[in-house]
């Protein structure tokens, strides 16, 4: 797969991190924030907290975002993103708008069931066709490979799903060609009283 990979130097990408308030959206913006800017990237960011104070998980209410532009001649943190993370189908919902065309999504395919569905006020099975998404979209079982990654770590599982950000931008690191050492130089930091 990766020897038919189509690489693409790019000046400046605009990068936007969704999901429920408390998936940690602001902490995985705020790092890939910071390891592009030590990399000599001019940074933009835009936090964008939910619209209610401990809406249910996975409600349109509940929505956390972080958009962040990175790059060069870098002024604004940009009306739309050429990455979309959503990390749940209420994520999708809000956010879809905000994705330029011929964009790229990247979907916790694991938080799109049925159930996921119905919270996030979707009509039919098919929430990208449903919502009219002419994007590349990548399907991640991010839920099912962080659980895996740390089956052995010793953590309960509300502190392993706690993880799915870390995953989510561990990947946008990589498509990004940003080193995972930096971004695990900032959680070392951030997280040195709590490992």
């Amino acid at each position: 797969m990766l020897e038919n990979t189509n690489v693409k130097t790019l000046d400046k990408v605009v990068v936007r991190f969704s999901g429920d308030s408390g998936d940690g959206m602001q902490l995985a913006g705020n790092i890939f924030t910071n390891v592009s800017a030590g990399l000599g990237n001019q940074v933009s960011t835009f936090p964008d907290y939910p619209a209610e104070i401990r809406a249910p998980q996975g409600s349109l209410g509940g929505v956390s975002g972080f958009q962040v532009s990175v790059g060069k001649g870098v002024h604004t943190p940009g009306d739309s993103c050429d990455v979309l993370v959503s990390m749940n189908a209420a994520a999708l919902k809000q956010n879809h708008r905000f994705l330029k065309p011929g964009g790229v999504i990247i979907v916790d395919i694991d938080s799109f069931r049925e159930s996921d569905l119905k919270k996030a006020q979707y009509a039919t099975d098919n929430p990208f066709e449903e919502l009219g998404i002419k994007a590349q979209i990548v399907e991640v079982p991010v839920t099912t490979m962080t659980k895996a990654a740390l089956a052995d770590s010793g953590l309960d599982n509300k502190s392993v799903l706690k993880c799915r950000n870390i995953f989510a931008l561990g990947l946008v690191c990589w498509l990004f060609d940003r080193p995972l050492e930096a971004a695990l130089h900032h959680l070392r930091k951030k997280f040195a009283k709590k490992p």
